[in-house]
């Protein structure tokens, strides 16, 4: 599915702040995994996501998708395959649109665009049932703007547009960092189902040691751009939280 073979990310080359952020990493992502990533400022892991989707290149190593080696090709000609939710909610929506102008678009992400998709009844409804599953009362709201909305809204929302086109990878960049705890839930809650129902491949930075331990069936902890533990399986299912408190102590 994902396939990074001996990456190495410097920033600065030769410079006397240069930054090793990524240092020999080789790593597999499997179709349908729910993969945390966990490890302190700095040790590397927005930058492996910023080389998954083509934002960042690798000084050294490559980079696979569906067996298609794509180290050089740039971010929107992956987005065929990627999607992504940052942490800030407004990241990646439309203030001034509607959620209904905002949902159109999503489904045009890697489609050429049209005037009829959005305007239909079907595409309506279909964005409504979408909507209604998060229990917030917005399918009622489609013609209320984005922007309006409180930040876990627009999040969980922006969560629900990243896969309203067809992707095989969703990458969660601390998505719940700036949500009050209930809005987190409900965005991490929606994360796991969609990764359970479309089988998509997510890989979650967090901050949170409870949601690492709570969620996703691999735990990868990076330190000083290197991986220092890769837990799946059922040492995953026994790990305890106290246990991932121990790795910074």
């Amino acid at each position: 599915m994902i396939s990074l073979k001996h990456i190495v990310k410097v920033f600065h080359p030769g410079e006397i702040n240069e930054v090793i952020a990524l240092a020999d990493v080789s790593l597999d992502f499997n179709k349908g995994e729910f993969v945390v990533l966990v490890g302190a400022n700095g040790s590397g892991k927005t930058t492996l996501l910023n080389i998954i989707e083509g934002a960042e290149f690798p000084t050294s190593g490559t980079v696979e998708i569906n067996g298609t080696e794509v180290t050089a090709l740039p971010e929107y000609k992956r987005s065929q395959w990627i999607a992504r939710v940052f942490q800030n909610p407004h990241h990646g929506t439309a203030p001034e649109l509607s959620i209904l102008d905002n949902f159109r678009l999503a489904a045009l992400r890697t489609q050429r665009k049209t005037l009829h998709i959005g305007t239909t009844v079907a595409f309506k409804k279909e964005v409504r049932q979408k909507i209604a599953t998060l229990g917030m009362g917005l399918e009622r709201k489609l013609s209320q703007p984005m922007g309006n909305l409180s930040g876990g809204q627009r999040q969980a929302l922006t969560l629900l547009m990243s896969v309203m086109d067809k992707t095989d990878i969703l990458l969660l960049d601390e998505p719940t960092a700036a949500l009050d705890p209930k809005s987190a839930l409900v965005v991490l809650k929606l994360a796991e189902q969609l990764n359970k129902e479309l089988g998509i491949t997510t890989i979650l930075i967090t901050h949170n040691l409870k949601d690492a331990n709570l969620y996703g069936s691999r735990l990868i902890q990076f330190q000083e751009g290197k991986i220092i533990r890769d837990i799946s399986g059922e040492e995953k299912t026994k790990l305890m939280l106290q246990d991932i408190y121990g790795w910074f102590g």
